[in-house]
């Protein structure tokens, strides 16, 4: 009887944090703090030499990087956008995108450039794994963001997702989010290049990411669920982001 009596957007908040938060609680994993210094050397280890190692990546991110979500969370909390994010907590997976809808909009929006992005290089956005060393929900909340919209800064920036696209995402959101995995994976990717795309990254892909990276809106803060319909030229305009001319 009470809760029918709040407004629907404090319904629908309650409903969302309590899904998350519950989420949080089931994949918690309490370590101590030596555990997590070898947790967070390992993985970073792994992750350098391996940087197809999602679960070795996605632990070094969650262990390394608290004091900088806290700083992403006060950012969010200064844009209405993204702090409309924080409180409605979305979620970007196949139970949320309607990608039967994405598909039909027209081609140059956002939503059917995201639909295609996924068609093209076979990606799904369930692939996100759940937050699980992360015991404060709302920072959880802001890593598994990251981690659910990275998908979306490859397509806003239209890079696709071979070892030279990633690098360059990597350095946009090194510069972008401050995150340790990030940061790490813009300094030690370019190794594993290829000399050909070497020679693209430092002449071309390098000097663009650094000046989008510095430049651009700050990303955590676009609600992008209420953009599918948006021109991504729009976006490009409205987000300071010039895509690279190669």
């Amino acid at each position: 009887m009470f809760a029918t009596q709040l407004p629907k957007n404090v319904i629908r908040r309650c409903c969302s944090a309590n899904a998350f938060e519950a989420d949080v609680r089931n994949n918690f994993c309490a370590t101590s703090s030596f555990q997590r210094s070898v947790l967070i050397a390992g993985s970073a280890l792994v992750s350098i030499l391996n940087p197809y190692r999602g679960d070795m990546i996605a632990c070094f991110a969650e262990l390394s990087g608290e004091r900088v979500l806290r700083d992403l969370r006060a950012k969010m909390e200064r844009s209405s956008e993204g702090a409309r994010i924080l409180d409605d907590q979305p979620r970007i997976n196949t139970r949320t995108v309607l990608l039967d809808h994405l598909s039909g909009l027209p081609e140059d929006t956002l939503g059917k450039t995201y639909f295609d992005f996924l068609n093209k290089y076979r990606v799904t956005p369930d692939e996100r794994v759940m937050v699980q060393f992360i015991e404060d929900p709302g920072l959880a909340y802001v890593m598994q963001r990251y981690r659910e919209i990275h998908d979306l800064i490859h397509t806003v920036l239209l890079m696709p997702t071979n070892m030279l696209g990633e690098v360059t995402v990597k350095w946009v959101e090194a510069l972008q989010f401050k995150l340790p995995m990030c940061v790490t994976g813009a300094i030690f990717g370019p190794i594993r290049l290829k000399p050909k795309h070497r020679n693209l990254y430092l002449t071309q892909y390098l000097p663009w990411a650094v000046r989008t990276g510095n430049n651009a809106e700050f990303l955590l803060n676009c609600y992008f669920e209420k953009r599918w319909e948006q021109k991504l030229s729009d976006f490009h305009r409205e987000f300071n982001i010039q895509p690279l001319a190669i």
